[in-house]
């Protein structure tokens, strides 16, 4: 009888809906994403398109305001001095940190991932990620400290006769690598520790050294891990301001933009706002041939 009654009750449109959509596994997936996919269209696409806008405006010389009028006096002005100059710095200046940072972290990550026990496996992953939870400027207001005339670095060398660096270009490839280096540690130590033992078994049977087994064997299998680290390390290097305003005078391309952004400059910051965007793309597509998504 209960049965007979539950037959006749028809279903709640709720019911039908959970049935449909049960029926449907990609519209499910589709509701699910749409708010995060929506959120990032307006939010992240929407304000590139507005910046790559504004790099087609114009700048009144006399009022200082914004001509809506398609123009490409900004481009040009970025062929002229002194930006071509400080892009190539810009860039020299990543791609020093990116190899000082892969050089730092190789041997750190392989120790993490094939000599340490699991106690100081854990220790040390430990200690690589403690850095990036301390605040950024805690960081390199501190590193100011230590690099200054009269900082920690020079009471300590004063000693043996020795001076530090001090403020310079110098400086900001010490913070930079400090500040990036986990970035490269921790993709690294990923793609070492997804290296089988049976490789390196295979390599001591046969007779080859140590260092032919990391030539070999090691570094060719760790690359795609290593240029994964390097697109946080070399876009982060390409983009930042406040370390080298901090620590030095030189100008670099994130400088030029707030410093534009600052004077009311808003197309041609726009402008300059592309070339590292740019790079960055141009970079993605070398990373992406060379495997390095496949070890994020």
């Amino acid at each position: 009888m209960a049965t007979t009654i539950a037959r006749q009750i028809p279903p709640t449109v709720g019911r039908r809906l959970a049935a449909w959509l049960h029926r449907r596994p990609a519209v499910r997936a589709a509701g699910l994403l749409a708010g995060p996919v929506g959120w990032l269209v307006v939010v992240y696409v929407g304000s590139l398109l507005i910046l790559f806008l504004n790099a087609f405006w114009s700048r009144d010389a006399f009022s200082g305001a914004t001509i809506y009028e398609p123009t490409l006096r900004n481009f040009a002005e970025l062929l002229d001095d002194p930006y071509p100059g400080i892009t190539a710095r810009t860039v020299l200046m990543a791609a020093l940190v990116t190899v000082t940072c892969a050089a730092l972290a190789l041997p750190v990550a392989y120790y993490m991932a094939r000599v340490a026990s699991p106690r100081i496996r854990n220790a040390l992953v430990v200690a690589v990620i403690v850095p990036l939870w301390a605040s950024y400027l805690i960081k390199v207001y501190s590193w100011r400290l230590i690099l200054a005339e009269q900082g920690i670095l020079n009471w300590a060398l004063a000693p043996l006769g020795l001076r530090g660096p001090g403020f310079g270009d110098v400086a900001v490839w010490l913070v930079f690598t400090y500040l990036w280096l986990p970035y490269m540690i921790l993709p690294v130590y990923a793609g070492l520790s997804r290296i089988p033992d049976s490789l390196f078994e295979a390599s001591a049977d046969l007779g080859a050294r140590p260092w032919m087994t990391i030539r070999r064997i090691v570094l060719p299998l760790a690359m795609p891990a290593i240029v994964a680290g390097s697109i946080f390390t070399f876009s982060l290097t390409l983009g930042d301001y406040i370390a080298p305003a901090t620590v030095s005078t030189t100008i670099f391309i994130g400088n030029a933009i707030f410093s534009n952004f600052g004077a009311g400059n808003f197309p041609l910051a726009a402008a300059l706002s592309l070339v590292p965007l740019v790079i960055v793309l141009l970079y993605l597509l070398v990373a992406r041939r060379l495997g390095a998504f496949e070890a994020l």
